[in-house]
C-alpha cells in the first residue's frame, strides 16, 4: 500500500476533527505553512484556560539539547486531556536525531510540534522513520513563481475576496515567492477595500503597494507575447529609470519561465491548449492561452535563441562579461533581440 504523504490541507482537516498525533515534525524551505500549522495547534487544541498550564513554546537556540525537549514532552497535562509542546527553530538543535528514542514510546497525552525551517532531515534515517511511524512528517516546499497566482487566489477566497488576474500577476512579480510577506501585503490590500467591494484590482495594487499598473513585468510579457515593440520599449525605458522598483533579476526570471515553457510546448504531442497544459503541467488556462498565442510569433528555433540570450543577459547582470554595462542597457538589448 502506497504511503500517504501529508499535506497542509489534510493536516488542518484532521486537526479540525480533533484527530491528533504525538508528534508533528514540520520541515522545509517554505516557512509560511510551517507557521500556519504550528499556530493552528497553539490556537485550537487547548482552551484559553488550559493553555496556562499545558502550552509550552520554546526555541531551538534556547534548548540545551534534545533531552530537555523529551523531559517537556514526558510531562502529564494538568486538568486537560492534552499538553502541547512547540519547539520553533529546531534546526538550531544539533542532536535532534536522539528524539527517535522518545518516539519509541511517546507520551500519548502530549502533542509535540517541531518546527524545522530552511532545510529537511534525511528521510532514510531512524528519526524520519520513527516520526512517520508515530505521527506526521510534513515537508513545506518552496513555491515556484508560476504557482503564486494560485496561492494568491486561494488565500483571498478564504476571506471571500477576489482579485483580477492582472493584479495577481503584479503581486506575484513584485513580492516573489515569500509567502509570509505575500499574505501580509494581501491583508493590507483587503483593508483598503471599500465596504461594498470584494475585488482587488490593478488600481488597488498600484495605489497601495507601489507597483505601476502600466509598467510592470506582466505588461512587458503581454507586449512581448504579441510583439508590441512600442509598448515593450516604453516599459523597458521605465524599468531603466526605476531600477529599484523593477529589479532586472525578476524580469529575467519572468521571461525565462515563459520562454522555457514555450520551448516545452513545442515538444507537446498535442498542440492544443489542453494538450500543452497537460504536457507541461500548467493549471492556469490564461498562461496556456498566452503560450499558444505567442507560438504564432516565435517558432521553436527563435525560442531556443531567446532562451540563450536570456541566459547571457542573466550572466551579464551578475557581472560576467558585462564591461560595466548598466542593468537598464542589458534589458534593452535583451528585449531588442527577443523582438527582432
Amino acid at each position: 500500500m502506497a504511503k500517504i504523504i501529508p499535506t497542509y490541507d489534510s493536516i488542518i482537516r484532521n486537526l479540525q476533527q480533533k484527530k491528533y498525533y504525538p508528534i508533528y515534525f514540520l520541515m522545509g524551505e517554505e516557512g509560511y505553512f510551517i507557521d500556519k500549522i504550528a499556530d493552528y495547534i497553539i490556537d485550537h487544541v487547548l482552551t484559553e484556560t488550559e493553555k496556562d498550564f499545558n502550552l509550552t513554546v520554546t526555541y531551538g537556540s534556547d534548548v540545551a539539547d534534545v533531552a530537555a525537549i523529551i523531559n517537556l514532552a514526558k510531562r502529564y497535562p494538568m486538568m486537560a486531556s492534552h499538553q502541547v509542546v512547540v519547539v520553533k527553530e529546531a534546526q538550531n538543535i544539533d542532536n535532534l536525531d536522539e528524539l527517535a528514542l522518545y518516539l519509541q514510546k511517546p507520551q500519548p497525552s502530549t502533542i509535540l510540534v517541531i518546527c524545522h525551517k530552511n532545510g529537511t532531515i534525511d528521510r532514510r534515517k531512524k528519526l524520519a522513520v520513527a516520526i512517520e511511524n508515530t505521527g506526521i512528517l510534513y515537508e513545506s516546499k518552496k513555491w515556484w513563481d508560476n504557482q503564486l497566482p494560485t496561492f494568491i487566489n486561494s488565500y483571498l477566497s478564504e476571506k471571500n475576496i477576489r482579485i483580477e488576474p492582472k493584479a495577481a500577476e503584479m503581486m506575484s512579480d513584485f513580492i516573489g515567492s515569500d509567502l509570509s510577506r505575500m499574505s501580509s501585503e494581501l491583508d493590507k490590500l483587503i483593508i483598503t477595500l471599500d465596504k461594498n467591494s470584494n475585488i482587488i484590482t490593478s488600481d488597488h495594487v498600484e495605489k497601495n503597494i507601489g507597483i505601476s499598473k502600466d509598467y510592470n513585468n506582466y505588461e512587458l510579457l503581454c507586449a512581448i507575447q504579441c510583439k508590441d515593440v512600442l509598448k515593450a520599449n516604453a516599459i523597458i525605458r521605465y524599468f531603466a529609470e526605476n531600477p529599484k522598483m523593477n529589479p532586472i533579476q525578476i524580469t529575467i526570471a519572468t521571461l525565462f519561465n515563459f520562454f522555457s515553457n514555450m520551448m516545452l510546448a513545442y515538444y507537446a504531442p498535442d498542440k492544443s491548449q489542453n494538450g500543452i497544459a497537460n504536457f507541461i503541467g500548467i493549471k492556469s488556462f490564461k498562461t496556456t492561452k498566452s503560450l499558444v498565442e505567442a507560438m504564432h510569433y516565435y517558432n521553436a528555433w527563435k525560442t531556443m535563441q531567446i532562451i540563450s540570450e536570456i541566459r547571457r543577459a542573466d550572466a551579464m547582470s551578475k557581472g560576467v562579461d558585462s564591461n560595466s554595462t548598466s542593468n537598464g542597457d542589458i534589458l534593452k538589448e535583451l528585449v531588442f533581440k527577443i523582438l527582432h
